[in-house]
């Protein structure tokens, strides 16, 4: 792991809080600490976590100061990392990714006088809120798009790890592109990482060179969009728009937008008006948007945009029935759509993905 990286580091006392009140007035910043699973130059999720604590620095000036600490491990170097920057005298820590959750609920009891917040995470305390986006509708417009334009009816996946977050997003891309293309089929590969570059292009390589002509992925960064542009396939982004890697290949992609929720998250803590929350923002709020539609016919773009702006408006849900299992039967009938439990919780493939759900 690298080492700690401070931006606009400080040697002032820490910011003390009493019950989670209002920051005290006083000249001390008050200190903001973000932990990320990868580098910020990943230029997918971690390096869109960082633009959002760039936002924050932006808006609030000197009466904030913030630092970071990337690559960290999910595991035991996540309770090290936090319990090096609660000690340091951070007031409230953002901890981005889903494998830090057990981390974060430890350290929270430790240090009960910070606040903490967990990106995709559900496990909440008193002094622990929780926030993701809801990535999935964007997934369902991938589905919409690659379901016109496959020639092979074959769609090779990238997948990190078998969390809901992530089998909800390749459920949704199905389900869209079988409604699309009842004829294509979905290939997942998993990877085991969030982030490794090789790993991804290694994945890529092997779904194309197996008749893929569309490489979805659910890792961090564009090493997949370049193999695609290389070997002249469509591919779409992943976190943030990473058109500038493959400029013939990227069809659109998922972005993430942390800045606002970050501004308002330390504002609340700033002005007592903290609270352990559960949020899980989508396309309408802001927190997930599309980039262009590039590098596809007029109509193909003029449906993906229909579409987006069906699933904003609450026509249309990504998990609206009917919905089939692997093997056929119903999970979802016509006219009903999943609730968020379901969501939340979601350990199956939908009909159209092939292979199997890793232990």
């Amino acid at each position: 792991m690298k080492g700690l990286k401070a931006v606009l580091a400080s040697a002032a006392a820490a910011v003390s809080l009493t019950a989670f009140g209002p920051a005290s007035a006083q000249d001390d910043p008050f200190r903001v600490g973000y932990i990320y699973v990868g580098p910020i130059s990943d230029h997918g999720w971690s390096y869109q976590h960082d633009q959002g604590r760039l936002a924050v620095e932006a808006h609030f000036g000197d009466q904030v100061e913030t630092q970071y600490v990337e690559n960290v491990a999910e595991g035991p170097d996540t309770a090290r990392v936090l319990r090096q920057l609660a000690s340091s005298g951070v007031d409230m820590i953002f901890a981005t990714s889903f494998g830090f959750g057990d981390s974060v609920i430890d350290m929270a009891e430790q240090f009960p006088d910070v606040y903490f917040e967990h990106a995709t995470g559900y496990q909440r305390a008193d002094n622990v809120a929780t926030y993701s986006g809801r990535f999935y509708e964007g997934r369902t417009i991938l589905g919409n798009i690659a379901g016109q334009l496959t020639e092979t009816n074959q769609i090779g996946y990238i997948a990190s790890f078998p969390i809901p977050e992530v089998v909800r997003g390749i459920n949704a891309f199905a389900i869209e592109l079988r409604r699309v293309n009842p004829n294509a089929e979905v290939d997942v590969v998993w990877v085991n990482t969030w982030y490794n570059p090789s790993l991804e292009a290694e994945a890529a390589t092997a779904l194309i060179d197996q008749g893929a002509d569309i490489i979805v992925q659910h890792t961090d960064s564009p090493a997949a969009l370049q193999v695609a542009e290389e070997r002249g396939v469509y591919a779409f982004g992943q976190s943030s728009d990473m058109i500038a890697f493959a400029p013939d290949a990227q069809l659109t992609a998922i972005v993430d937008d942390w800045s606002q929720y970050y501004i308002d998250r330390v504002q609340a803590a700033m002005d007592g008006t903290w609270a352990s929350t559960d949020t899980w923002d989508d396309i309408d709020a802001g927190m997930v948007f599309m980039a262009d539609y590039t590098n596809m016919p007029d109509n193909v773009a003029q449906d993906a945009e229909a579409l987006e702006h069906a699933i904003v408006a609450g026509q249309r849900h990504p998990f609206q029935g009917p919905i089939y299992a692997q093997d056929g039967s119903e999970i979802v009938a016509e006219g009903q759509v999943l609730d968020d439990q379901s969501l939340l919780t979601m350990d199956y493939f939908v009909e159209g993905v092939t292979g199997s759900m890793p232990n």
